[in-house]
């Protein structure tokens, strides 16, 4: 009888605390912000006001933020291991000739992706299969898992086949479960003047320096737009969640949302592409400060539709994604 092959698949998001106290999120952004992916300056100089500015006094805020949406647990790592769940009811048994295990990681945090890897050495895997849950790729969000992945083949002898995919961002299954997701909110709740379609931004230099993030955001956006059959006046794409003081890849979510109010727009209803799970930026950020910013400014209707989560047609998209892999490694690893 011949020895099954062994599979590792790695769902992975960027991360979250393990607690939403002040000490606990300060652990987090001490790791998150001190990845050099992330921030592109100078370590000594960013480290003077990482330690000096930033974790002094930025941890208390954060700290009061994620209070307002936790749980049981953040609601990233909820998600995240829900996501997990329904991929191995889906996956494991339609391929009965490999020995799967599917796992949920983070880039920062609980569960880490480096702790999942240095596991894996002793478990002696045939191939690992990373998917980054980031539709578009960034520099900043995909690259550390790649890099956490690298830094772990240095360390090892036998190494297994490596399969990582780079992102979605296109992909008909992703774009449909976007479009649907509207559909499904604007059923329930009737359709809004415009629809915003907000991404994660990143500093404008990173996309001068040759990062496609921002124009696969903007891709996605349009694709997704025409699916729904939205005119020019009906949608808009923006960027959110600035941090520091150099200028980010435009234009703004909250300034669109501030002009559309003090233009008149009564209602809006926003959606968050880059998102594949519910987190900080999209319940409290988008959800909530945003919603004031909009009806402060004289906005009437506000309303965040969800991110896709662990929707059925969302499952299906990251499921076709990996079984793609093994369907592949059918060629190679079976005898």
């Amino acid at each position: 009888m011949s020895v099954k092959p062994k599979i590792l698949v790695m769902i992975a998001n960027l991360g979250t605390p393990d607690e939403p106290t002040t000490s606990g999120v300060r652990r987090f952004l001490e790791e998150f912000l001190s990845d050099g992916r992330v921030i592109e300056i100078p370590k000594f100089l960013w480290k003077i006001i990482l330690y000096s500015f930033v974790l002094p006094f930025r941890p208390k805020k954060v700290a009061q933020a994620y209070a307002q949406i936790w749980t049981e647990d953040s609601p990233m790592r909820l998600i995240l291991n829900q996501q997990v769940q329904a991929l191995q009811q889906q996956i494991i048994s339609v391929y009965p000739e490999f020995e799967i295990n599917i796992v949920p990681a983070m880039t920062y945090g609980t569960p880490g992706i480096s702790t999942i890897l240095a596991n894996a050495t002793q478990a002696q895997y045939d191939h690992v299969i990373l998917l980054p849950l980031f539709p578009q790729y960034s520099a900043t969000s995909t690259a550390p898992l790649y890099d956490a992945i690298a830094d772990w083949v240095k360390t090892q002898r036998n190494l297994p086949g490596l399969s990582l995919i780079r992102d979605y961002y296109q992909h008909p299954l992703y774009i449909e479960a976007l479009a649907a997701s509207v559909r499904d909110y604007q059923s329930e709740h009737g359709q809004a003047d415009k629809l915003l379609m907000s991404f994660h931004g990143i500093p404008q230099p990173y996309a001068d320096k040759g990062d496609p993030y921002a124009e696969r955001c903007r891709i996605t956006a349009k694709k997704v737009a025409q699916v729904l059959g939205l005119n020019e006046t009906q949608w808009a794409i923006s960027f959110q969640s600035r941090f520091g003081k150099q200028e980010w890849v435009k234009p703004y979510t909250d300034r669109i949302l501030q002009e559309w109010a003090e233009q008149g727009v009564a209602s809006v209803q926003v959606l968050s592409p880059a998102f594949s799970a519910d987190c900080l930026e999209t319940l409290e950020e988008l959800a909530l400060q945003n919603a004031e910013l909009f009806m402060h400014a004289g906005g009437k209707h506000y309303a965040y539709i969800p991110a896709l989560n662990d929707r059925a047609d969302h499952i299906q998209l990251l499921s076709t994604l990996v079984q793609a892999q093994l369907d592949a490694l059918k060629q190679t690893l079976i005898s």
